[in-house]
This record gives structure tokens, C-alpha cells and sequence, in this order.
């Protein structure tokens, strides 16, 4: 299934023309990335909404000194910036971390979209409100949280949105990012990350290999990071929402 159909699902449920739209939107224009591309860079002018189908993005700034600050990860079924064209030029930059399928959406075919039924609207503007919680939510990581948690936090985050989607698969999901690159997103240093991360698999709360992310139990980690998952909003709110077929 189209991921942002299946995501979107969480919210309301999409009658066959909406989801007719979304696959739409999903297959006019596929572009194909490598690892460590820039989709879009700081400065440049955005002219499509791009929707990740497949692989990792992370939205990150490049400071002056060198050094790169991780402001979010992009995920299957993840739109990056619906109101984009309200901008002239970027402030960030989108880029890969590995190999990525990335759907461009026009502002043509994206206005359909929103006028289309008032039932979609909602769903495409509850995800970007998610989106911004989860800004937030990372603020707040990085603010206030122990690198123990930060680390347990953002693990439990990934987990659960990709569990939402349908890709955790036997308890296991993909996490196919360096620690470099965790460490990047957390504010920390890459030995401090490596160190935490050798906490949490010692304590028996993860197992990390193969690009892939296990959780034994996830409560315990959720304690762990005092991680709640209320800003995420998977909790089926629009379900009182019927479409017709």
C-alpha cells in the first residue's frame, strides 16, 4: 500500500477517490536519490512537495564551522512540507541517508488534493501538525532529556512511527542511520552516543545490527526514556470520521 494512504488511515478513513488521488500523487513524478544527496539544499528554491516512498531523509542544517545539526528523520509516507510554497527559499536542506525513492507533487496536483474533499484536507493538515510535534518533541529531547533518554527517546520514536505504518516486521524494524548521524540529531558527540548505545544493549533494552532495530521490551525502554507517545497522535482520533465509497 501507497505509505502515506496507510498513514494518513490513522487519521480518517479515505474514500477510494481520495486514496485515487494519493496514488496519484504517489506515481506522477518518482525521482531516484543516492545515499547522501541533497533532495533540496539551503537556499534554493522549492518548486514540489516531496513525499518519501522509499529509504531515509533527514531535514539538517550546515553550520559554518562544519558541523551538522539533525533537525528531523524522514521516513516512508512522510510529506516534506506541505506549505512549502509559501517560502522563496529554503532555511534547511533535505538529504538522504541511504538510497531513496522521493514522489515530486506539483502545487497543481497538490491544490487538488486539499480541494478535493473537506475529509482529506483534514487528513493531509493532521500531518502536518504531527509534523510539528515532533519538532517540538525533539526540542525538548535535546533540551531537558539525559543522553540516556535522548538516545532511548528518538530509538522509541522510530520504532513506533515506522509500528504505525506497518514496517516493524517480527519485532524488528529498520534503522539503517551511523551513529555519527544519531549523534548529529541528539546533539551529542559520537563516543557519547556509541557509549549510550552500549548501555542500553548491555541492560538487554535493544539489540542494533544489520541496519535493523529490535526492541525486546518496549515498555521497559519506554520507561527508560520517558518517552509517551501522545505527540505522535496515532490514536485514531478520526475514526468518527466515515468516508463514502
Amino acid at each position: 500500500m501507497n505509505p502515506l494512504i496507510r498513514k494518513l488511515e490513522r487519521f480518517t478513513r479515505l474514500s477510494d477517490e481520495d486514496k485515487r488521488l494519493l496514488q496519484q500523487a504517489a506515481s506522477a513524478r518518482i525521482v531516484n536519490y543516492d545515499s547522501h544527496q541533497d533532495i533540496i539544499a539551503e537556499g534554493e528554491e522549492p518548486n514540489d512537495v516531496n513525499l518519501i516512498l522509499a529509504g531515509w531523509v533527514c531535514r539538517y542544517k550546515q553550520l559554518a564551522d562544519g558541523g551538522r545539526q539533525i533537525m528531523s528523520f524522514l521516513l516512508p509516507g512522510d510529506l516534506c512540507d506541505l506549505n512549502i510554497f509559501l517560502l522563496r527559499r529554503m532555511d534547511h536542506a533535505l538529504g538522504t541517508l541511504t538510497p531513496v525513492a522521493v514522489a515530486k507533487i506539483s502545487r497543481d496536483l497538490l491544490q487538488e488534493m486539499l480541494n478535493a474533499d473537506p475529509r482529506l484536507n483534514r487528513a493531509l493538515w493532521w500531518e502536518v501538525l504531527v509534523t510539528a510535534a515532533i519538532h517540538r518533541e525533539w526540542l525538548v529531547n535535546i533540551g531537558r532529556r539525559t543522553a540516556l533518554e535522548r538516545v532511548a527517546h528518538l530509538l522509541c520514536e522510530i520504532y513506533v512511527r515506522q509500528d504505525s505504518v506497518g514496517r516493524v516486521k517480527g519485532g524488528r524494524c529498520e534503522l539503517p542511520v551511523t551513529q555519527v548521524e544519531l549523534a548529529d540529531a541528539l546533539g551529542l558527540s559520537a563516543v557519547h552516543v556509541n557509549r549510550t548505545l552500549r548501555e542500553l544493549r548491555l541492560s538487554g533494552l535493544i539489540d542494533w545490527r544489520d541496519k535493523h532495530l529490535s526492541i525486546p521490551d518496549l515498555d521497559a525502554l519506554t520507561a527508560v526514556a520517558r518517552f509517551d507517545p501522545d505527540y505522535l497522535h496515532l490514536d485514531y482520533e478520526g475514526e468518527r470520521f466515515d468516508a463514502e465509497c
